[in-house]
């Protein structure tokens, strides 16, 4: 058999193919983040005030969700990437229907778990796939345009459910939008997807010519990414604060805006910028990060993107929360693709899919743990702005926490060499 030839050009149909996938990924997880928080008092039956109970939904993803990833990264190495994609997308089916059906919050739920074991596996194998085309030279880029391509989505989808709960009702256009996105993927997937494993085993069997460092095990891996190695440490907490933002994102920011009197369209559009600028702007930083490295944009994304959180709350109007809402996307922009590139830098490719889905598993659980904490600021607080201000703060202290840790990661200029 031939050899496998690594790169985005050599692989470009295969790799744009990814890229609907991933955006396709992100529709799914943006239909559930405009119209559910910001109407789940009058359609959903949350009771005004109950900032714990409205966190739930959240808090049930980021779990599910995170063990998911780690699941699917050594379910891949066993299965294939492309029948792991396949299963996030059958378990995706039926999630259009329970919310069209719920009578309660509890059924929004169950929705919510099943979409996170939909995007622990649709998402993970999304990326690793594009990792396992690309060479090493190309891991931000490559990662950059995954996390444009899946958060564009959720972006895009946020402004048309709004849209069509506007205009056909909140349940018939979550409905219509999420059953139309699942059996299109599905079909594309069944269609043109191809298995990615190939050229991660060849990769790892040149690795190994070099390396004859026996696989670790499932234990020592996990262990590894999560703490032995300092460097994959300080990148797994970053990842897991920096989910915080996109909880309250999530849970508190449409319903902040909601009940200051924004329309829902309005505030589609807001939770939109945050989605545009953060997936628009991977297209440049994680291509940044291939040139002067992974540490700073990484620490530099973290500052930035607390920074934008606290100026949500110290002013109004619509131009007001835009403008921070880009500034929170831009951080993310800066911060997302580069903590996933430098866990692909460290990890060797025979257990590199393994890695990822640890460090997403961490990062991912901080979905839950963030929707809790802020769940919390704010009933304890009795004011939805105190979760801000929770959520900028551990922003600011894990960004510190990654500058003193952290080292540099890109292979090239960790050698120090061309």
């Amino acid at each position: 058999m031939n050899a496998l030839v690594h790169g985005i050009r050599p692989n470009v149909v295969q790799f744009l193919h990814q890229l609907l996938q991933v955006l396709l990924v992100g529709l799914t997880l943006g239909m559930m983040r405009t119209v559910v928080p910001a109407l789940a008092e009058t359609e959903f039956g949350v009771p005004r005030g109950s900032f714990l109970l409205l966190g739930t939904f959240v808090i049930a993803f980021g779990v599910v969700k995170g063990v998911m990833n780690f699941v699917a990264g050594r379910l891949s190495e066993r299965l294939g990437r492309r029948r792991v994609l396949m299963l996030g997308w059958l378990v995706a089916l039926p999630i259009p229907g329970l919310v069209w059906f719920a009578p309660d919050w509890g059924w929004i739920v169950f929705a919510t778990m099943l979409l996170g074991v939909n995007q622990g596996l649709t998402w993970s194998m999304t990326q690793t796939s594009k990792l396992d085309l690309t060479r090493p030279d190309e891991r931000g880029l490559t990662i950059g345009l995954n996390e444009f391509a899946g958060y564009a989505g959720v972006a895009l989808a946020g402004l048309a459910t709004a849209w069509l709960a506007t205009v056909l009702g909140a349940r018939p256009g979550l409905l219509v939008f999420g059953g139309g996105t699942v059996l299109v993927a599905l079909g594309l997937t069944l269609a043109w997807v191809k298995d990615t494993l190939p050229w991660a085993r060849q990769d790892a069997a040149r690795h190994a010519l070099t390396d004859d460092t026996p696989v670790p095990g499932t234990w020592e891996v996990f262990a590894r990414v999560s703490w032995s190695d300092r460097r994959l440490m300080a990148v797994c907490q970053a990842g897991l604060v920096e989910k915080f933002v996109d909880a309250l994102v999530w849970v508190m920011l449409p319903l902040y805006l909601y009940q200051r009197g924004l329309s829902l369209a309005a505030v589609g559009g807001v939770v939109g910028v945050y989605g545009l600028a953060w997936g628009g702007s991977q297209l440049f930083t994680g291509k940044l990060s291939d040139h002067v490295g992974r540490q700073w944009p990484n620490v530099l994304g973290m500052f930035t993107c607390g920074g934008g959180v606290a100026l949500m709350v110290l002013g109004q109007g619509v131009a007001w929360w835009s403008v921070s809402a880009a500034v929170t996307g831009l951080g993310m922009a800066l911060l997302y693709p580069n903590l996933s590139a430098a866990v692909a830098d460290v990890a060797p490719p025979a257990w590199r899919g393994s890695a990822i889905g640890i460090y997403r598993f961490w990062r991912d659980l901080g979905y839950a743990l963030g929707a809790l904490g802020l769940g919390l600021a704010a009933q304890l607080g009795g004011d939805m702005a105190v979760a801000f201000w929770f959520v900028a703060l551990a922003m600011f202290a894990s960004g510190a926490l990654l500058a003193w840790l952290g080292e540099e990661t890109h292979p090239r200029l960790r050698r120090g060499g061309p």
